[in-house]
Order: C-alpha cells, then sequence, then structure tokens
C-alpha cells in the first residue's frame, strides 16, 4: 500500500487519516503501522500505541480520549474514543494580526442601495410578522411567478418569508427580541431592494415596533398591510399585489453596477461534514475568507456548538480581550443551556457526520474553524445582530445550518458559503 494511502496532519498527533479504504494487514504508512481493521476513507487509525485515558491528537490538539486501550493500527472511532474535560489554553489576542491590506481593491457587479450597502441579488421581501399571515405573504409572492416578472428584467424575484412565531409569546423578552432582530435585518439587507411586512392585526409582533427599529429607510420601498385593517384575506392579498407591484417598477430601475468587494459580508457554514472537510473544503475557503479580509470584506463564521473544544484558536486571534471574553461567554451559555435540559455539546456529530469518519465534537470543531482562516477575531455578535465591523467576525447561533444562516442573512451578509 502507498505511503500516500494516509495522512499524518501534524508530527505529535496520534491519528493517521485514511484517504481511501484501508485493508487489515496492509502496511499504512513507512513508520510500519499495519492495519488491524477495515477501515473506511476519512476514518482515523492509530499511529501507534494508546493507553486508556490518553489524550488522543489530531491537528495537534485534542479530540478525546480513549475510552479503551488502542493498539497502532486500529481503528479509532467512537467505540473507543470519547469526550473528556481538559483544560484549554485560551492564549488571549496571541495570535491576533491583521493582514496587509489591499490599496487597490477587487470589484464585483452589485446592486448599490441608497444608503451605500450592496446587494448581490435584487429581491422584493414580503415577510410575515406572525404565522397567522403566513398564507396571505405566500399568496402575494406566488402571484409574481410564472412569468409576471418578465417586464421587470433586473429583479430576481418576489419571495415570501414566513415563520411560526409572532404570538402567543410574550411582547417583551429573548424570545420577541430576536423575533425582531431577525425581521428588521432582513429588511435591511441589501439583497432586498424592498419588502412588505405583512400582519394579521391583533399579534403580539405588531409591525409598528418593527419599523420603529428598522429606522429610516429608503421611501417607498417598505410597505405594510394588514388582513384585519383591509377585511380580511382576499382583500389583504389584494392590496399587497398592488404594494409590491409599485416597488418592482422602482426595484427594476436598479442595475448591476461595479462595487468594491469590501462592501460584501460573507457568512460561513458547515454542512454534510467528514474526516475529509477539516482538511480540503474548510481550509480552501479559509483561504477565501483571508482573500477577502485583505480587500476590506467581511466574514461571519458561526455555529455555536460546532466550534467547542476549538474556541481557543479563535480566543488566540481575538483582537482585543473583551472580544475574547465575549465568546468564552457564549460557549458557557451554551454549556449551561445543554446541562439544563438533558443535552450534551458532544450530541452535534450527526450520523452522517459519524459515518464520514468524525467522532466527537472536539474534531468536527476544529475542522470547522478552518473555515474562518488566519486573520483577527473582530468581533462576536448575538443571534441576527447587525455586523458593523469589517474582517473576521464570529456570531452566537445555533449548529444547525438553515437557523445558522437566517441569522447571519440578518445581519447583513449577502451570501452564504
Amino acid at each position: 500500500m502507498s505511503q500516500s494511502s494516509v495522512i499524518r496532519l501534524h508530527a505529535n498527533d496520534d491519528v493517521l487519516i485514511a484517504t481511501q479504504q484501508l485493508i487489515p494487514g496492509t502496511q499504512a504508512d513507512a513508520s510500519g503501522v499495519v492495519v488491524h481493521d477495515l477501515i473506511p476513507p476519512g476514518h482515523k487509525i492509530a499511529a501507534h500505541d494508546i493507553a486508556k485515558g490518553e489524550a488522543v491528537r489530531r491537528y495537534n490538539q485534542i479530540i478525546g480520549f480513549a475510552k479503551t486501550d488502542i493498539a497502532g493500527g486500529q481503528h479509532v472511532h467512537s467505540h473507543n474514543l470519547g469526550m473528556g474535560e481538559f483544560e484549554r489554553d485560551y492564549g488571549i489576542g496571541q495570535d491576533a494580526h491583521a493582514l496587509q491590506h489591499i490599496d487597490q481593491t477587487a470589484t464585483f457587479m452589485g446592486y448599490v442601495r441608497a444608503n451605500g450597502k450592496v446587494g448581490t441579488r435584487n429581491y422584493i421581501g414580503v415577510i410575515a410578522s406572525v404565522n397567522c399571515s403566513a398564507t396571505v405573504t405566500r399568496a402575494i409572492a406566488n402571484h409574481f411567478k410564472q412569468g409576471r416578472l418578465s417586464a421587470y428584467p433586473n429583479v430576481d424575484g418576489v419571495i415570501a418569508l414566513p415563520h411560526p412565531l409572532g404570538c402567543g409569546m410574550s411582547m417583551a423578552g429573548e424570545g420577541m427580541d430576536i423575533l425582531r432582530r431577525t425581521i428588521t435585518g432582513y429588511a435591511r439587507n441589501p439583497n432586498f431592494a424592498g419588502v412588505l411586512l405583512v400582519g394579521l392585526g391583533c399579534e403580539q409582533n405588531q409591525i409598528e415596533p418593527l419599523l420603529d427599529l428598522l429606522g429610516e429607510h429608503e421611501e417607498g420601498m417598505v410597505q405594510q398591510v394588514s388582513m384585519q385593517a383591509e377585511g380580511g384575506t382576499a382583500a389583504a392579498v389584494g392590496k399587497g399585489i398592488e404594494q409590491v407591484s409599485q416597488m418592482l417598477v422602482r426595484a427594476n430601475a436598479c442595475a448591476r453596477q461595479p462595487a468594491p468587494v469590501s462592501k460584501l459580508i460573507v457568512g460561513l457554514n458547515c454542512g454534510g461534514s467528514d474526516g475529509y472537510s477539516g482538511i480540503t473544503a474548510n481550509p480552501a475557503l479559509g483561504g477565501a475568507v483571508d482573500m477577502l479580509v485583505a480587500h476590506g470584506a467581511t466574514a461571519i463564521l458561526s455555529e455555536t456548538p460546532e466550534i467547542y473544544g476549538a474556541e481557543h484558536l479563535l480566543t488566540r486571534r481575538a483582537a482585543s480581550p473583551e472580544i475574547a471574553r465575549k465568546l468564552i461567554d457564549r460557549i458557557t451559555w451554551w454549556k449551561d443551556y445543554t446541562k439544563r435540559t438533558g443535552g450534551e455539546m458532544d450530541n452535534n456529530p450527526s450520523v452522517g457526520n459519524k459515518a464520514g469518519g468524525l467522532t466527537t465534537i472536539l474534531e468536527k470543531s476544529l475542522g470547522a474553524v478552518a473555515k474562518s482562516g488566519t486573520s483577527s477575531l473582530n468581533g462576536v455578535y448575538l443571534y441576527a445582530e447587525q455586523i458593523d465591523r469589517k474582517g473576521f467576525v464570529y456570531m452566537d447561533t445555533p449548529g444547525y445550518d438553515p437557523v445558522s444562516a437566517t441569522g447571519q442573512a440578518a445581519g447583513g451578509a449577502q451570501i452564504i458559503c
């Protein structure tokens, strides 16, 4: 078997990564390690004997602890590798550094808005304030399908944004704060030329407070309709279609033009991770992030349960102690949350992740943070908060792609990778 059949990522690593299926009895690499088990691609084998209780390293970082004695060449996975407590060296700010800024920045073809922000798309959004208006929201957006946008070649579409919330909840508190931040964040996203807010009328999440939070906006490009004020579903749909039609005329007047890459905010998420993600796609994306940051753009890493165990790599890149402390506080919140709800931080690697060779959340997280590149961590944000700093930043979100991407878009991201 060729030496390329396995990868040792660091001289201090206790495991080798299989680049192809490994057959028992064959030599894994030049060190003489002989494969004991059938090893699927992307999975790990012990580089040497590991005693029960010893830390196991990949990327020269701890990914777990041996649950049993493991002989060199054996398969290392969930049956013999588990979680354990250990001290992390947060090394706050020790690796922080600004990338060399590129003066002659690159450009992209975008939609420049009146407030100076730039979209990568040109949509009209129809946003429900409450679940009760979801049907009307969809009906308004659906009206503009089947060729009705042919007269508006610069418009990418009219899309509905329903959700299951907005009533049966307190008008104050964290839940409502997050919902309102998300809705107003979407309304501000430059990928929307305009938005229509659709309400029932009697819901807890009233439209007027949303407009207050939204603040100044381009005249005529934020509209509202209330089902009860219009006298019912059909009338509200008709009124909404009329309002969107008015916005379409102005949205179509906006054409793509060159804009600096510094106007981009890119959201980063994992999807279908396996044993190769941390050494292939994620670091490649991290390289792209470094290029964007050097051009003055912004990149958002998220999914807090999926950086658990690798947060010390981010605190070392923190531009200030306050930024590092904010990230640590978010990790602490998630640990407390899972404890009081009967969960655990290590439940994140999915069945598919494990089938692909990832064993613990520590291992998955180490690969996930590779998406963020190497530059300084310039900010830490709550879910759906507006991103107001350049460079690499972090947003606290769940480790679930659709929810995470929603928060990033509400924060201002025009692109999700």
